[in-house]
């Protein structure tokens, strides 16, 4: 049981210079333990939370002790428990955790429990950023016309979380057309230090997203979980993990002139890959540090999924501060920080002599070094510098089908394909671009690349350039400042000359939301199979992500997304041939429309300002009349309506009951599907469209759902019926058990059928048989997503075999009652002769007790294989969770036995 925090002794108060007192806080110097002074800024806020939350029971003084000892601790794999400040949900895990909760007040009321423990008990900002699908572009009424549209396909689901907002406390709600949740919560959320009751501490988030590593750029501890995770934060539960190693990356020098934040963090994204951080923390430092602005850095931060780490942290300095001034934070605001964090020995200054810090790796990077540089075709640490992306393009026509390669002869590598396009003729070549978007949270933060971008345009425009009718381009700003900026600027209209007009608020080609592309374009590129290109200012480009036509997908920065589309191919050397000619007939170079660094500097200057973000946050929570107008119903359990096709009651506590079920092996089980590396939460659990002839198009057709109105599989993640028929659903899948065909189908073993994966599951669940998953490294990489853990369960999945994990995906698994397997170093399933025909046996122990973490495991088959994996539950309460089924009955469970 819970007993009195053993640290209240370095409670201290911290005094203003003038009289009075900021408020008490938990003081790191008053330990006077000299191994503090070595850690890293990341662990000492991993410490303060530690040393704030101990009560010895979900906490202990021995946690605080090996956070403290990290320097000998940290290579250990130890286990710690983590309570963060905060939690971020957004539009699509939103929902999810919503329903959830709302189930579990239903399951809790069943099982005599009181529903109204299920609160959040930690602050939760949810954003709905509403994920903008561009129906309409090149428009000046795209805003309008777009978010019209989106509250007719989504009133339901907006419906439900105003719902939501009422019934839980403890939950700001952010309306929708507001922004990207990553930007709204650096330019508003984000506190950097809170003041609770009088009690200060740092601000650490959770986010249900993973690039909710940006705010890590503003120096807030923030990471994206599985939304099965952050409800268990939400609920008070630590969230357990290992203590991080961290990589310290020293940064020296300054940009050149014309290189940009996004060749910036394309550069450090490829260079983390390969040096390989996954599960560490990464922390900035160094000289090169003040030549960064906020937004730069929160461009790096933001890619930190991409690289692979937990974080990619900047600790609190001048710069930080300057930015909390000019996105209108109050000046009160901005002293308690710094004061709180000067005091607590948080605060880097960059002009007092810096103590030496321990890190458990170090590397190195001279800004001057960067060069502009785009990534691609398939995956954003794909680093191509700009000068070499045409014969780069060249060699992935020639290699094989891979991540850089598409095997296209060399006799069809020149083909032109004619086509009319408004009964204009035109043309296709492999390489034109046919949707170019100025997206993403990663970059649509930062004024220096939007500006810059908007400068591209005007130049131009000035000299006469055009981009070809049929590239559908498009803006989708992280927020409304970003709106103000560009309209001060006298930029905008540039933009819209070149088709680049707003289209919405919020996530859009980056997460596969490109809409349409024109009839004409689409056939032509389908019926003679042109490998067609985007390219986009985001932060995700895999395979079938950003449109099912385009095959090629390259992330650039905003101003070389402009210059790409005026090009209107990524077969071009920008270097030597001209990007087009001018209205004189003239030819026009890559160097004549390029802006200086001065000349972006200038703009940002005097466009910028710190009441732009106080007036577009002033009226944030106050909404928009389409979501004011929306009534709700009242009272605190929901309301199921058994015919929705958006808000579905999941079977999770179906037969729950007060007993745990214990831990579980697999007897006999069959492969549902066979995979080799980097299978992504994309392919698992697609959150772009629904395709015309899957499962889950059949079931919303049942139910009288016009095609028109499927809307996306991220917008109804609320239904598990919808979100388990769109498991594995993507259409670029790579199943073995198919032998080279691509698509979401598989070999249902025991009769031979090729069936849709959904089919295939429903088939063995019938015949009562269990399922597992064999797969490659990098087993669920990308964006956190919780339904790539639910669907698989619902699917009957009972284990996965993959070479390795991407961290949160393993985690999801966890929570969900799926067994991690790992197959031993230097083993997979081609090595061991598996061709997922076989039937599986894992045998485990009926009690937990008997069960270590990162045990081995021997996993038998039918035909007298016989291999050890390693079992992947991490940590003590992870196997908790396993005794439970899951980690959500656990948390009920602790609930109704609470006596306190």
């Amino acid at each position: 049981m819970a007993s009195e925090n053993p640290f209240k002794g370095i409670l201290k108060t911290l005094e203003k210079p003038g009289g009075g007192e900021f408020g008490k806080y938990y003081s790191l110097t008053a330990l006077n333990d000299p191994r503090i002074d070595k850690l890293p800024y990341s662990i000492r806020i991993l410490l303060e939370s530690a040393i704030r939350n101990c009560d010895e029971f979900q906490v202990k003084s021995s946690d605080v002790e090996k956070i403290i000892d990290w320097e000998n601790t940290s290579p250990k794999q130890v286990e710690i428990p983590f309570k963060p400040a905060r939690v971020l949900l957004q539009d699509f895990t939103g929902v999810p955790a919503v329903v959830d909760l709302a189930c579990m007040r239903d399951a809790m009321n069943r099982l005599g429990g009181d529903s109204n423990k299920i609160n959040p008990l930690v602050p939760v900002d949810l954003v709905i950023d509403h994920s903008v699908q561009v129906d309409v572009a090149k428009s000046v009424n795209a805003v309008q016309a777009n978010m019209e549209l989106e509250f007719q396909r989504n009133k339901e689901r907006f419906g439900f979380l105003k719902w939501g907002s009422n019934a839980f406390h403890n939950m700001l709600v952010v309306p929708p057309g507001s922004g990207i949740v990553h930007q709204v919560n650096l330019e508003y959320l984000g506190r950097v230090v809170f003041n609770t009751g009088g009690l200060l501490y740092p601000d650490s988030v959770v986010g249900t997203d993973s690039h909710t590593t940006m705010i890590d750029g503003l120096g807030v501890a923030g990471w994206g979980v599985g939304g099965i995770e952050a409800e268990a934060a939400m609920l008070g539960q630590p969230m357990s993990m290992v203590l991080p190693g961290v990589v310290g990356f020293k940064l020296l020098g300054k940009l050149r002139d014309g290189v940009t934040a996004t060749d910036l963090v394309l550069t450090v994204t490829q260079m983390l890959r390969k040096h390989g951080v996954v599960g560490k923390f990464v922390e900035f430092y160094g000289e090169g540090m003040s030549e960064l602005s906020l937004a730069d850095r929160a461009t790096i931060a933001n890619m930190s999924p991409e690289y692979g780490a937990t974080m990619g942290f900047f600790p609190v300095d001048h710069v930080t501060l300057q930015y909390l001034k000019l996105t209108g934070r109050s000046d009160d605001t901005i002293a308690t920080i710094e004061s709180y964090l000067r005091a607590n020995n948080m605060f880097v200054d960059y002009s007092e002599p810096q103590a030496d810090r321990f890190y458990s790796s170090y590397l190195e990077l001279n800004l001057e070094d960067v060069e502009p540089c785009v990534s691609g075709p398939k995956r954003p640490h794909d680093r191509v510098s700009l000068r070499e992306m045409k014969a780069d393009w060249h060699a992935c026509l020639d290699n094989k089908v891979g991540f850089k390669g598409f095997a296209v002869s060399k006799e069809s590598q020149n083909k032109v394909v004619e086509f009319t396009y408004h009964g204009t003729p035109a043309q296709l070549r492999h390489g034109d671009i046919v949707i170019a978007a100025i997206t993403s949270c990663t970059n649509t933060s930062n004024p220096s690349v939007m500006l810059g971008a908007a400068l591209v345009a005007k130049k131009a425009c000035e000299l006469g350039l055009e981009v070809k009718p049929w590239i559908k381009t498009s803006l989708a700003p992280g927020s409304g400042v970003v709106t103000k900026y560009l309209l001060k600027s006298g930029l905008q209209k540039y933009l819209n000359q070149l088709g680049f007009h707003i289209v919405g608020y919020g996530c859009t080609t980056c997460i596969g939301n490109s809409g349409d592309i024109d009839e004409a374009v689409a056939a032509a590129i389908t019926e003679k199979d042109v490998v067609a290109a985007a390219v986009l200012s985001g932060n995700r480009n895999f395979e079938g992500r950003v449109h099912p036509l385009t095959r090629a997908n390259y992330l650039a920065s905003p101003p070389l997304v402009v210059a790409y589309a005026l090009a209107g191919t990524v077969d071009i050397d920008f270097e030597t041939e001209p990007i087009g000619l001018g209205k004189d007939g003239k030819k026009i170079f890559f160097r004549d429309i390029w802006p200086s660094n001065e000349e972006v500097a200038n703009v940002v200057q005097s466009s910028v300002l710190p009441d732009m973000f106080r007036a577009t946050y002033e009226a944030i929570t106050k909404g928009n009349p389409m979501w004011n107008q929306l009534s709700v119903p009242s009272g605190t359990l929901y309301a199921w309506d058994p015919k929705s096709t958006y808000i579905h009651e999941p079977p999770y506590f179906e037969h729950m009951s007060m007993s745990p079920p214990g831990p579980h092996g697999v007897k006999n089980a069959y492969c549902l599907l066979n995979f080799g590396d980097s299978i992504t939460t994309d392919h698992i659990s697609p959150a772009g469209s629904i395709h015309k002839d899957s499962p889950a198009a059949r079931y919303l057709l049942e139910r009288g759902v016009d095609r028109r109105d499927f809307n996306s599989y991220g917008s109804r993640r609320g239904n598990d019926e919808v979100m388990a028929r769109g498991t594995f659903a993507n259409i670029r899948i790579v199943n073995k058990l198919l032998q080279g065909e691509v698509g979401p189908k598989t070999i249902h073993i025991p009769s031979g059928e090729k069936l849709s994966v959904f089919d295939a599951a429903l088939k063995y669940k019938s015949e009562g048989h269990d399922t597992i998953i064999l797969a490659g490294a990098e087993y669920g990489s990308g964006s956190s997503r919780d339904w790539a853990a639910k669907g698989p369960m619902l699917l009957g999945v009972k284990a996965v075999i993959a070479k390795s994990y991407e961290r949160i995906h393993r985690s999801n698994l966890v929570g969900m009652g799926v067994i991690p397997l790992c197959f031993k170093a230097g083993e997979d399933a081609d090595t061991l002769g598996l061709t997922g025909h076989e039937r599986y046996s894992i045998d485990l122990p009926n009690s937990v007790n008997e069960i270590r973490p990162g045990q081995d495991v021997t996993v038998v088959t039918d035909n007298g294989k016989s291999f050890t994996c390693t079992l992947r539950y991490d940590t003590e309460v992870e196997l908790a969770y396993f005794d439970h089924g899951g980690i959500l009955q656990y948390v009920i469970r602790n609930l109704i036995n609470a006596k306190h």
